[in-house]
């Protein structure tokens, strides 16, 4: 049995206060993994960032859905957008860190792509100018953050709030909120590709067989006035 208020038992107490609330996220969890099945099985992409920890769980998002969560399925588009090392350094470097996922989000969004922000403080200066940039070019922005009212929440489309003070167990259900998306997402998948494939082509008729329906017989003549007539051959 542990003591009460060791280290573990205050930290399993918090995850346990903010598990009650996180059961109301439901239907978003379900709205926005429908969502970006839709969205990625038509072509679009996820881009998602976000500092430290939160960079860690934005990796883990992209590579359940570029690799896969339960079954096969063919590999989805998503970018963690601090793991192009070269090109974060670069921006730091030459643009300032604040710009660091803007000039990503500039450079690979495409309107119709969804960002993903990931911050439990919902202040980060870099993450706030993504969410500017993403706006502008017309991607949808989702945040995911601790504790509601913050400035990224209320600059992004729609946001998922973890209602917990402790940064540890906001990141915990981050990664809970990462690991629903893919079960919502791969739930929905089969029908969203059939919607973006569309109807299947009707398939030619066998050579040697002939079209189905009245068979017209006889030489159709074009006069001067744009009018046909037909004559016995």
């Amino acid at each position: 049995m542990m003591p009460a208020g060791s280290p573990l038992d205050t930290h399993l107490t918090n995850l346990a206060a903010a598990l009650v609330p996180y059961r109301r996220c439901e239907s978003q969890l379900a709205r926005w993994g429908t969502e970006l099945a839709h969205r990625l099985a038509a072509g679009g992409r996820l881009l998602v960032a976000g500092n430290g920890g939160s960079a860690a769980e934005a990796q883990h998002l992209t590579a359940e859905l570029v690799g896969k969560l339960h079954h096969d399925r063919q590999p989805l588009s998503a970018i963690a957008l601090h793991a192009e090392t070269s090109a974060v350094t670069a921006i730091a470097n030459d643009y300032g860190y604040t710009d660091v996922y803007a000039r990503q989000v500039r450079a690979h969004g495409r309107p119709g792509d969804i960002v993903l922000l990931l911050s439990t403080s919902g202040t980060s200066a870099n993450l706030l100018s993504a969410a500017h940039a993403a706006r502008d070019a017309g991607l949808t922005t989702w945040a995911l953050t601790g504790p509601t009212p913050n400035p990224l929440a209320d600059v992004c489309a729609d946001a998922l709030a973890v209602a917990s003070p402790d940064s540890q167990v906001v990141q915990e259900l981050h990664l809970v909120t990462s690991h629903l998306l893919c079960e919502y997402l791969e739930q929905e998948l089969p029908a969203a590709l059939a919607a973006a494939t569309g109807p299947a082509p009707a398939e030619p008729a066998p050579a040697g067989r002939l079209p189905s329906g009245p068979v017209r017989t006889g030489i159709e003549v074009v006069l001067d006035g744009g009018t046909g007539q037909q004559v016995d051959a």
